[in-house]
């Protein structure tokens, strides 16, 4: 039997929302003189091992988080100085205005990585508890329906501070588990199904997003511009679009993002974005320079209509678990950390801590019904989905919606489901995308080196087929096995066995925790859950 400890909150998942939680938590438990203790529970071998982004940052959130944040020994931040907007052709470039919603005045180019590694040091001085390199397994449920806690899957390293020993198969309990896991969160899904907290939401709709960091001429580097393109290398009917932004010490994020819901089985993600670098604009920029570091992640593009119900028995959705990316602004981290911290002053308001058993804290919802974040994303909710009916039509959409109805049509757009956009491999167009030169376009598995991905290959799978003659007789037969051409770290292959039949064989050890799969297989017979604690990629932006 595995051991139990207690806590008055667990937190699942170190981003910027599970830091801004947690720390704002702590603050207002002091204020109203209580102290309560909280545990975070990080996947992660540090609290920035999986924290994938550009990364441009509104400071808004942080502002009010920690306000004197800019007298204190912060993670490089480097103020954007220029913004540009781009349509490509394949050879040719044609600057645009900037959109309204993606102008960053004010904005700060960062390192997530970095960021998420700095509040961790801040949260641990206000004496919050973080357990790095544990997965948690699943949610404990009582006889009631409530959430009393979560079970990890291994042993874990804790950071700092006095405190338990944890064992491997951990029980913690906890008046409240707040889940910050990120997108397609396993932890978060569950609840989400068991509660039926998307009831009344639209489906959600995701992109994939990939990123280098590159290490770029003097005379390429611009430090604090930022450069977003629509347009080549994609097709018309095709959601996505490139950043490039210039960091520090001749540092650049590049990255690409396509929606999940393209229809093409032929079409490859990597393979778009290694192309695209190609492009005159770009490789003026990236000619004689290094590349450092690659990675991927899906991200929650779909906005308000998505975000399911936040709160259930014992516990609270926030960060983009929920969806608070405002995919429009091309920002995600002020929206997690706002959620974070409009969940802390709703437990406190609660006062769950004086409850005998886990309540559902509704006043989350009503307060995040009445934040500048609702009101922020309210006014973009058409933007994204407009985009099904093709660039063009998008674009004109958008700049109708900005512009002229401010945000305030009185009607809303929905989605369907990613896995049912596709076409069959019949119905698809192939796509002949041209060799690597190994100075600006890669090979996948030399960029999945870059990545740091490591698992333990004695581990139990963890990615799952839940029928898995179905990943030939209806993948392979009907569409040409898509997770081959999505998954960014060539963990899907194909390949012929003793007797020359179809197999699918998975290396999960490739995997770098983008949750792709789990979203765009066609009848979603790919289950993503936590691998052993401390396993997947490490990025570190320099």
């Amino acid at each position: 039997m595995s051991d139990m400890i207690t806590y008055d909150v667990v937190v699942i998942g170190f981003g910027p929302a599970g830091a801004a939680f947690s720390i704002h938590l702590k603050q207002l438990a002091k204020e109203a003189g209580v102290d309560l203790s909280i545990l975070i529970i990080e996947k992660g071998s540090d609290c920035g091992a999986h924290k994938l982004s550009g990364a441009v940052l509104e400071p808004s959130a942080l502002n009010d988080l920690i306000p004197n944040w800019q007298q204190l020994d912060h993670p490089t931040m480097t103020p954007v100085t220029e913004d540009y907007f781009y349509y490509l052709s394949e050879k040719t470039s044609w600057r645009l205005p900037t959109p309204k919603p993606m102008r960053n005045q004010g904005n700060f180019i960062i390192s997530l990585a970095h960021l998420c590694r700095w509040l961790a040091t801040h949260a641990e001085q206000l004496g919050i508890d973080i357990l790095t390199s544990t997965a948690a397994d699943q949610l404990i449920v009582n006889d009631n329906n409530e959430v009393i806690g979560i079970k990890t899957g291994d042993l874990g390293r804790r950071k700092k501070g006095p405190g338990p020993n944890f064992q491997p198969g951990m029980t913690i309990q906890a008046k409240q588990v707040v889940l910050a896991e990120g997108c397609r969160g396993s932890l978060t899904e569950q609840a989400i199904k068991q509660y039926q907290l998307r009831k009344e939401a639209s489906p959600p709709s995701y992109g994939i997003g990939l990123k280098e960091v590159w290490e770029v001429q003097d005379q390429a580097f611009k430090p604090g511009r930022v450069i977003h393109s629509i347009g080549w290398p994609l097709s018309s009917d095709t959601y996505g679009g490139s950043f490039l932004y210039h960091w520090t010490d001749r540092k650049i994020s590049i990255g690409y993002v396509i929606g999940l819901d393209y229809n093409n089985p032929y079409l490859n993600p990597y393979e778009e974005f290694q192309r695209f670098k190609h492009h005159p604009l770009i490789a003026e920029i990236l000619n004689g320079g290094r590349r450092l570091m690659y990675g991927s992640r899906a991200l929650n593009e779909s906005g308000l209509q998505s975000i399911p119900k936040l709160h259930f028995p014992g516990g609270l959705i926030i960060g983009c678990g929920a969806g608070f990316l405002n995919t429009p602004k091309i920002k995600g981290i002020h929206g997690a950390m706002r959620s974070g911290m409009l969940a802390a002053q709703s437990l406190i308001d609660c006062q769950f801590w004086q409850e005998s058993h886990p309540i559902a804290c509704s006043t989350y919802d009503e307060q995040w019904q009445k934040s500048g974040l609702h009101r922020e994303l309210w006014r973009v909710r058409n933007i994204r989905p407009a985009f099904k009916y093709g660039l063009w039509p998008g674009l004109i959409y958008a700049g109708i919606d900005t512009y002229l109805l401010r945000g305030y049509a009185p009607w809303t757009f929905g989605y369907q489901p990613d896995h049912q956009s596709m076409l069959t491999h019949s119905e698809g167009q192939k796509i002949n995308y041209p060799k690597h030169d190994g100075k600006l376009s890669y090979d996948l598995l030399d960029s999945v080196r870059l990545s740091n991905t490591n698992h333990d290959h004695q581990q139990p799978g963890h990615l799952i087929l839940k029928k898995p003659t179905v990943a030939i007789d209806t993948n392979w037969k009907q569409y040409r096995s898509p997770e081959t051409r999505y998954c960014p770290s060539g963990v899907y292959e194909v390949i012929d066995d003793e007797q020359g039949k179809k197999k699918l064989m998975i290396n999960a050890q490739n995997c770098l925790h983008c949750k792709t799969c789990d979203i765009k297989d066609m009848t979603q017979n790919i289950l993503w859950v936590p691998p052993e604690g401390g396993g997947g990629p490490y990025y570190d932006d320099g």
